[in-house]
């Protein structure tokens, strides 16, 4: 069995692979539309991250914060190695998570664990949101990891306009 530690590192080359040929594109509907028709559910690539990270919850060394009833963590920062994205996983189940900003834009990887779960309204599959964009990231109709690549690590929590 692989340490923590060289799982993540697989873990790290993984994501590596993904965000080296996405970086120099624009986070907008063009690449959520790339993404779900190249690597979306029951993809190589779709199939790999879900079961690293069912691997690393299950070991512990992801999602092992929790608060609000919402287990997350900052798996990577941003670096030179992932093209300056950080990489933070939660699980969710049946619930909204704080508003946040997205300075630079996000891309999420939906990954259903109870069958017909949905992230904001969307199947397993990737989410891309623009730069400025801000959300409720929301888990309906049961439980799921959602896997965050956020350009320079940047998110802005803040108050949902009234």
């Amino acid at each position: 069995m692989n340490s923590p530690e060289s799982s993540l590192q697989d873990f790290e080359r993984l994501i590596a692979g993904l965000t080296e040929e996405i970086a120099a594109l624009p986070l907008d509907a063009s690449l959520d539309a790339f993404l779900n028709a190249q690597y979306g559910p029951g993809s190589h690539l779709y199939d790999k991250v879900f079961q690293a990270c069912r691997d690393a919850v299950a070991a512990g060394w992801m999602c092992n914060r929790e608060g609000g009833g919402i287990r997350y963590g900052r798996v990577l920062k941003a670096t030179d190695l992932t093209h300056g994205f950080s990489v933070d996983v939660v699980e969710m189940e049946d619930i909204a998570g704080p508003h946040h900003a997205h300075p630079h834009g996000e891309i999420d990887l939906i990954m259903p664990l109870t069958s017909g779960a949905e992230f904001d309204s969307r199947p397993g599959g990737w989410c891309v949101y623009e730069a400025g964009s801000a959300h409720s990231p929301t888990v309906t109709k049961g439980k799921a990891l959602i896997l965050y690549l956020l350009p320079q690590g940047a998110i802005t929590f803040t108050r949902a306009a009234a």
